[in-house]
């Protein structure tokens, strides 16, 4: 675990924490140093825009996309243009899909989510965006939640725009294909990354499954295109989401980051845009971020243990 302070308007000076072959008991140190100093950043504003990534989720049991350097964990998640020019990629995403959608769907909210749900309960957040699709945050009872991503419980048709619940999607695909999917359900270990994981956040699965067979589900209404109510890599978040972020953003008076590298631009626009507001911005990821260097602090560790921690230390009246 690491712990870095920034100057607000200096460069970059990290203190580093004793590494993974310190004691229990200096470990144990860290550990409270790193959560005195997240409760007293987060007591000292009181309107809070915070911003969630896969790290949030990965100790519900949904792993994140990227390692601790912010380098692919698994083979990169489809493209839009691809699920959009090619039959057999719609397939492969539909079977994939099938087999990892459960385990998003039944996962539970953890520690972080909760204190987030918590801190919202107390005044403190103005606005949550998560670039999650998994709706733990909302499982968890946060309210004011912006899923930019979109969600993967739904599903879109692409000509009549209509929407249909995943489970229903979920449902037809077995009984359409009962023998390609006539196996245990569980992804194949040989096709699991070096972490072990063979999902993703989105739900993808690697399968070592011939899918050339898939029948794949037309809209129920019209018989079109059906497509995950999520935003592809590739393709462009609704801007009223995005206008509605900013507006938030521009009402709050710091900025909190929980478990995303903000590799993508869809969550770092933010990041960036509250450093051009001279806005406080900490971060709570494991691992590096595109935003370290704009952070006032920069804790690296397990975000749930991190945000519990120092919610404990807040009282519900504290500035």
């Amino acid at each position: 675990m690491s712990l870095q302070r920034n100057p607000p308007d200096g460069a970059p000076s990290p203190q580093q924490l004793p590494d993974g072959l310190m004691d229990e008991q200096r470990r144990a140190a860290a550990v409270e140093e790193a959560v005195h100093q997240l409760s007293l950043h987060l007591s000292g504003h009181r309107r809070w825009f915070v911003l969630t990534g896969a790290g949030c989720s990965t100790e519900s049991g949904i792993p994140a996309y990227r390692d601790e350097t912010g380098a692919w964990r698994h083979k990169p998640p489809i493209q839009l243009h691809e699920f959009m020019g090619s039959e057999s990629v719609r397939r492969r995403y539909w079977a994939r899909s099938f087999v990892g959608f459960p385990r998003v769907h039944r996962a539970l909210p953890n520690a972080a989510h909760h204190a987030l749900a918590q801190l919202e309960r107390q005044d403190r957040v103005r606005l949550l965006v998560t670039q999650n699709v998994d709706l733990l945050h909302q499982k968890a009872g946060s309210q004011n939640v912006i899923d930019l991503h979109g969600q993967l419980a739904w599903v879109a048709c692409l000509g009549c725009r209509s929407l249909i619940e995943r489970e229903r999607v979920q449902h037809w695909l077995a009984a359409n294909n009962p023998t390609l999917f006539a196996h245990d359900g569980a992804p194949d270990p040989d096709q699991r990354d070096a972490s072990g994981h063979a999902l993703a956040p989105d739900g993808d699965a690697q399968l070592a499954l011939d899918v050339s067979g898939l029948q794949i589900p037309p809209c129920p209404s019209c018989g079109g295109l059906l497509k995950p109510n999520v935003v592809f890599f590739g393709e462009t978040v609704p801007p009223q989401k995005v206008r509605d972020s900013y507006a938030a953003l521009e009402e709050a008076d710091a900025v909190l980051v929980v478990g995303s590298s903000l590799a993508v631009f869809s969550g770092y626009r933010f990041v960036r845009r509250a450093a051009e507001l001279r806005k406080p911005i900490v971060v709570v990821n494991s691992g590096m971020t595109r935003a370290d260097a704009l952070a006032q602090l920069k804790l690296s560790g397990p975000c749930g243990a991190l945000l519990d921690g120092a919610l404990q230390l807040l009282s519900p009246g504290a500035a």
